[in-house]
């Protein structure tokens, strides 16, 4: 239940409603940190294949195309759900292709954030994530299966008073406008209470209490940056999976819901109700698993299995967005080190890519293989040592240079065969 909180004009007391709208001046907070290339400039990347997206059906990308035309007229919104593990987390490489796509096709909002960060290596480029008090993450790619929401992942309260915020103002690369917020959390029998504040003033107090299940707040805001802060009013829990910040015009929306170390079969976790009807509340054109660098160190699981998990995954969103396309993003390079500092390729990493492949084909997605694009096997070391590096001392992660590099080829594949 959402209780309206009360304000005193002229001794009569009046409801704050729930979609009421806020004004803010907007501020020019914009993060320190590095600019994204631009359509059309040079760059100064020389490692990185140009890689298309497979696709053998000819139509994978048809919705997503689709909506950005339908974008591009201003009739409409292009909507995304990007999955995947470490790679993905940061919202680097996917900031960038955001950045980017919403500057040709328009802005529709910064998507779904966590106002806790959850864990290390989340990070969101479309707001400042802060919080006090005490959080405990609950994950779905650990554990038993449970209540994960889309994003498989949530923030619990430990006690009164603790609290998570977000502020567009203080975004990556400057001011975020938000038209609406929606808060999406869980709904237990034990639930706490939560305070809702915009820009500093209350808003709504969240009850909760009720049947295992999704619960949703949304609030209307006069569009532009501000700062949401979401605090635990009780001791009871309050479980929050994340914020959705969108505008009410046409234009792009990319929810980035990364889990550093997931892998692709943890999807079959979380709880299949909950995940369904929210992936249908963000209503997607087109959706991405960007997963299997961690699968290639899972040596003990037998590659049918792994496949027939894949399947399981990639079917149940078939079935639950059965009009969005779909994209699978295979296994990057993660050489094996030895002790005489020399690399070997990681054997698991050729057998993940080829059931990336054999999957997408089958299900109707396009793939994009990872590997290739950065040179083939042991291209890593390339890349690790590469001045400027594109890839991290560990062989396993992107620095800015990789990522934008990524960003730049991924995003040229993606519009490959879109026509205005």
């Amino acid at each position: 239940m959402i209780r309206p909180l009360l304000a005193r004009r002229g001794g009569v007391a009046t409801a704050v409603a729930i979609v009421a709208v806020f004004s803010l001046a907007a501020g020019a907070l914009a993060l320190a940190g590095r600019d994204a290339p631009r359509r059309g400039e040079p760059t100064p990347s020389v490692l990185g294949v140009e890689t298309p997206i497979e696709d053998p059906g000819g139509h994978a990308l048809d919705s997503f195309h689709d909506a950005l035309r339908r974008a591009a007229a201003q009739h409409g919104q292009a909507r995304v759900i990007w999955w995947g593990a470490s790679h993905t987390a940061g919202d680097e490489y996917v900031g960038l292709i955001r950045r980017s796509l919403q500057d040709r096709f328009g802005d529709a909002g910064p998507g779904f954030v966590s106002p806790v960060r959850p864990f290390r290596g989340y990070q969101s480029s479309t707001a400042r994530i802060e919080s006090g008090g005490a959080w405990q993450t609950v994950r779905g790619d650990r554990g038993a299966p449970g209540e994960y929401g889309f994003a498989g992942f949530g923030v619990e309260s430990l006690g009164v008073g603790a609290w998570g915020s977000l502020d567009t103002s203080a975004a990556r690369w400057g001011d975020r406008s938000v038209g609406s917020y929606e808060v999406f959390f869980m709904r237990q029998p034990v639930g706490g209470r939560f305070e809702v504040q915009i820009d500093g003033r209350a808003a709504a107090v969240v009850d909760t209490v009720g049947e295992a299940g999704s619960g949703y707040a949304r609030f209307r805001v006069t569009d532009g940056p501000h700062r949401i802060q979401l605090r635990a009013l009780d001791d009871a829990a309050v479980r929050v999976f994340g914020v959705a910040m969108e505008r009410d015009r046409s234009g792009v929306l990319i929810d980035t819901v990364g889990i550093p170390g997931s892998r692709a079969r943890a999807q079959l976790r979380w709880d299949d109700g909950m995940l369904r009807e929210q992936i249908r509340r963000r209503h997607p054109d087109l959706y991405v698993l960007a997963y299997g660098t961690n699968e290639s160190e899972d040596t003990a699981v037998p590659i049918r299995r792994y496949e027939s998990d894949l399947r399981r995954v990639v079917g149940r969103l078939r079935q639950t967005a059965p009009d969005a396309s779909c994209l699978l993003i295979g296994p990057s390079d993660r050489p094996i080190g030895a002790a005489d500092g020399s690399w070997a390729p990681r054997p698991l990493t050729a057998e993940i890519t080829a059931t990336q492949r054999r999957v997408a084909a089958d299900l109707g997605c396009g793939f994009f293989d990872l590997v290739a694009f950065m040179g083939g096997p042991l291209s890593m070391t390339e890349w690790a040592s590469h001045e400027p590096a594109y890839g991290r001392v560990d062989h396993v992660h992107f620095t800015y240079e990789g990522h934008a590099r990524l960003a730049e080829v991924l995003e040229n594949a993606l519009l490959a065969g879109y026509a205005d």
